[in-house]
Order: C-alpha cells, then structure tokens, then sequence
C-alpha cells in the first residue's frame, strides 16, 4: 500500500456537514423548498445534497448532486438552491458546487422520498 492510498483510506466520499451549526436546520428546510421538476420530492429528501458546510462566518456552501449527469434543469438546479438559501435568516452568503462523484443512487433517497415513490 503506498502512502498516498493510506492518506486516502477512511476518507469519506461525502464531506460531512456542519451538522451541529445553529443555521443547519434552517438551511435543511430552504433545501426542501426545492423540487426536481420531474420527480415529486424535494432534492434533499431525494439525496441529492451531499454536504452543507456553514463557515463560522455564516457562509453556506453546499455540495450537491443530480439523478443524472444529462438532467435537464442541470445548469439551473444549483441557482434554486442558492436562492432558496440565502434569503434564510444568518446566512452571510450560499455558493453551491455540482458534483457526479459518488454518483447518485436510489439508496441515498430518505425513508420519506422512497415512500412518496412508492418504493416501500
């Protein structure tokens, strides 16, 4: 195993979120504002938001996904996201970057967003 491998080893393929920031809920909520438009749950049900990273300065960036790389609202989904963010009382700022690794899978879908698609 050379050193690179063992530096990369337990490195998590999603970065974790600032989980225990006073503004993580409130963001959560902004994110469930936000519908893909050819499924009927909000992206963070669906999984697609991989990471919510809130600076001690109240600056949000938010690492997401799509269900594919061809998604046709590709371009626009990132700048509902923002928009759904900002205006969330405390945040300085919202940046989001798209991301396709680890792509996208059903099993990242919460109990709820199975159960409205009829997967449970």
């Amino acid at each position: 195993m050379t050193q690179a491998n063992e530096q990369l080893e337990g490195t998590p393929l999603i970065a974790p979120s600032s989980t225990d920031h006073p503004l993580h809920e409130a963001i959560v909520e902004a994110c469930r504002t936000v519908f893909d438009p050819e499924i009927p749950v909000n992206i963070y049900d669906l999984g697609l938001i991989y990471t919510i990273n809130i600076s001690p300065e109240n600056e949000v960036h938010v690492i997401m996904t799509l269900t594919a790389p061809g998604c046709p609202v590709a371009g626009d989904m990132p700048g509902w996201i923002q928009d759904a963010i900002e205006p969330v009382p405390g945040v300085k700022s919202a940046t989001v970057e798209l991301v396709f690794d680890p792509p996208w899978g059903m099993e990242m879908m919460s109990d709820e967003a199975r159960l409205e698609l009829g997967f449970m």
